[in-house]
Order: structure tokens, then C-alpha cells, then sequence
């Protein structure tokens, strides 16, 4: 499971830097000021979460089941997240909003929060 977690840690890492670049310089001249600002949004999200999984995955020892969870929840969070975001501020900006991707993104948002707390569980529980 720490194999799997660094993968994904640098995959979203990486797609971030992608992402983020193409949004700060293809997207900059069709996206208006707010879409620019909620593509940021999803970006920083994106990396905030990547390098919580890259500290995951050198850190758990992945020997309770609760440590595979919080990794899912980060890992579906960021995809329901961000993506979600992606999908509808370049949508939006072709003036073609794909509605359905607005539901999604606060699902994302309380995956995240969910492996968060279950971050702050586990590591109240197994204090040493």
C-alpha cells in the first residue's frame, strides 16, 4: 500500500504542475477573473493533497485498515474535487456548463474532510 500511495502522490503531483501551468497560460485568455480563481483553487487542492499522500505513504505503516481508508478518501477527494472543478470552469468558460459536475464537487470536498478527520483519529488513537 505504500507503493500504491507514492504513485498516486506523484501522479497527482505531477498532473498538477501540468494542469496549473496549462491553466496559468493556455486557459489564461479564455478563462474571466472568478473561473481563473476556482481553476487555482482545484490546482492548489490537487498539490495540498498530493504532498499529504507523499508524507502518507513514507509514514503509515498500513497495518490497520483505517490507514487504507484515509488514503482512499484523499485519493476519490481529489479526483471528485478538483477535477470537478476543471471540468466545469473549462465548460463554462465554452459556455457549454456541464451541470452535473457542480453536485460532484462538494463530494470531493467531504471526502477529503472525512480523511482528514480520520487522519486526526488515527493519530489521536496511536499516539506513542
Amino acid at each position: 500500500m505504500n507503493q500504491f500511495t507514492l504513485i498516486f502522490a506523484a501522479f497527482f503531483g505531477m498532473l498538477a504542475i501540468i494542469i496549473g501551468a496549462f491553466g496559468a497560460h493556455a486557459l489564461k485568455k479564455i478563462f474571466n477573473e472568478d473561473q481563473q480563481k476556482s481553476f487555482e483553487t482545484g490546482v492548489k487542492y490537487q498539490m495540498y493533497h498530493a504532498i499529504v499522500l507523499l508524507l502518507l505513504g513514507f509514514q503509515l505503516k498500513f497495518t490497520q485498515p483505517i490507514e487504507n481508508y484515509i488514503v482512499y478518501c484523499f485519493i476519490s477527494g481529489i479526483v471528485l474535487f478538483s477535477f470537478s472543478i476543471y471540468g466545469l470552469v473549462i465548460s463554462s468558460s465554452r459556455n457549454k456548463k456541464l451541470r452535473f459536475l457542480g453536485p460532484i464537487t462538494p463530494l470531493g470536498g467531504l471526502l477529503l474532510t472525512i480523511g482528514w478527520g480520520m487522519l486526526l483519529y488515527f493519530s489521536a488513537t496511536n499516539f506513542q
